[in-house]
């Protein structure tokens, strides 16, 4: 299954296809500000408080802002929508690991927003940096 034609929102799809899988891009950083509820029959079901974090351009001419991420959990929104019928795999990239970012593996048939493990020096996170890769699971 081609992955492109089962996502809107493409930043640049030459470069978001170049490797094994499809690249996805960050939209935006939300910090977890409040705690959600999760019960046993979901009558009680809350949604954790989020707050959309600022980018900081480095130039005022800059087209994309930066992200200073202190250690902590966030969650991740895409540009990027799927809409598919088979689950694919969301994994982090290789990038996002390496620099002791991850976040958890999912089988996924459209993208809700990742938790987002930064580690304890921080990270920097440019927008519409590729953080996640999804591999078709066949």
């Amino acid at each position: 299954m081609p992955l492109a034609d089962h996502l809107s929102g493409i930043v640049h799809e030459a470069t978001q296809a170049e490797g094994t899988g499809f690249d996805l891009t960050v939209d935006s950083i939300h910090a977890v500000t409040a705690p959600g509820a999760i019960d046993f029959g979901g009558g009680e079901l809350e949604a954790a408080e989020t707050t959309a974090l600022d980018t900081v351009k480095n130039e005022p001419d800059d087209d994309y802002g930066w992200w200073t991420l202190s250690p902590g959990t966030y969650l991740v929104t895409y540009n990027e929508s799927l809409d598919t019928d088979e689950p694919v795999v969301l994994q982090p990239r290789d990038e996002l690991v390496e620099r002791g970012a991850s976040h958890p593996t999912l089988h996924v048939s459209e993208l809700p927003r990742v938790p987002l493990s930064v580690p304890e020096a921080g990270l920097h996170l440019k927008e519409n940096a590729r953080v996640s890769t999804l591999v078709d699971d066949a």
